[in-house]
């Protein structure tokens, strides 16, 4: 009785802890996708776009309107839930335009190249960061732009959480102003 109870229970517990890993495939680009800050559909804007999956959140992914979006919020530590995966447009696809970025040509962040500090604005009109499965793409596109090109973790959080003006605009922001007056108040 023993010998048939152990089995027994040990096929209990296994079939308890039916755990099934969380799909992290990169989702295709459509209509009904939407930027997680902005809200808006992401089709509406030009530029590579990103998206991530986050653990015990199964379904559809996070999409983000812009690249820099996305490194951004995997560099802000007060995340919710574990980030799983996260997929960039490979902006050297052969169908990729800036208009057009594909909606399956996907790559994962960790392994792309990417142009830093280059010309171009994205989606939300913030300077872009232009990720790339080809190191040649990037550099071409590195010299008709301007940019450096960098690995995921080169990134230098001043190209992706720092304040951007927008059109031209020239004036010092309020963050700006605000962050100028704590840092005379905690100095003195």
């Amino acid at each position: 009785m023993k010998f048939v109870l152990i089995p027994l229970l040990l096929l209990v517990l296994t079939a308890c802890k039916d755990e099934t890993a969380q799909e992290t495939a990169a989702a295709p680009l459509s209509r009904d996708a939407v930027g997680h800050y902005c809200q808006m559909g992401l089709l509406e804007h030009d530029g590579p776009k990103a998206q991530a999956h986050l653990a015990g959140l199964p379904g559809a992914p996070l999409f983000f309107s812009q690249v820099r979006d996305v490194v951004a919020y995997m560099r802000m530590p007060e995340q919710s839930h574990d980030i799983l995966a996260v997929w960039v447009s490979d902006m050297g696809a052969p169908d990729a335009t800036w208009d057009s970025p594909g909606a399956t040509n996907w790559i994962a962040a960790k392994d792309a190249i990417y142009v830093v500090g280059s010309r171009v604005v994205g989606g939300m009109g913030a300077p872009e960061i232009v990720p790339f499965s080809d190191p040649e793409k990037a550099a071409r596109f590195a010299d008709l732009n301007g940019g450096q090109i960098m690995g995921l973790d080169e990134i230098p959080d001043s190209a992706v959480l720092a304040p951007v003006a927008l059109d031209g605009d020239t004036t010092e922001s309020e963050f700006e102003n605000r962050l100028r007056a704590l840092s005379r108040i905690s100095g003195e």
